[in-house]
């Protein structure tokens, strides 16, 4: 009875187009909004570690930490709007 079951490269067309092979989740999930608010809780934690790393061990130029700041501020407020879109707030 084994050997009457082919292996899949060998199966005709029409199988594999009722069977097609399965794509993994994470093809779907490459783009959407909830991987974007991901990387950018990261990219905000990454940053905010770097801040308060630069001003203890470095002092740097205030420019430089103040734009440093100002990025950080600016993915906050990403964050939120995007966090804000996902979940709608609930009717009163």
């Amino acid at each position: 009875m084994l050997a009457l079951i082919a292996p899949r490269r060998f199966l005709p067309p029409i199988f594999l187009m009722a069977f097609p092979p399965q794509r993994p989740l994470m093809d779907d999930n490459l783009h959407s909004p909830q991987r974007r608010l991901i990387e950018l809780r990261m990219l905000h934690g990454d940053l905010d570690s770097l801040i308060d790393l630069a001003s203890v061990q470095h002092p740097m130029d205030e420019l430089v930490l103040r734009r440093l700041k100002k990025r950080r501020l600016g993915l906050r407020d990403e964050i939120s709007l995007l966090e804000a879109r996902l979940e709608p707030p609930e009717p009163a």
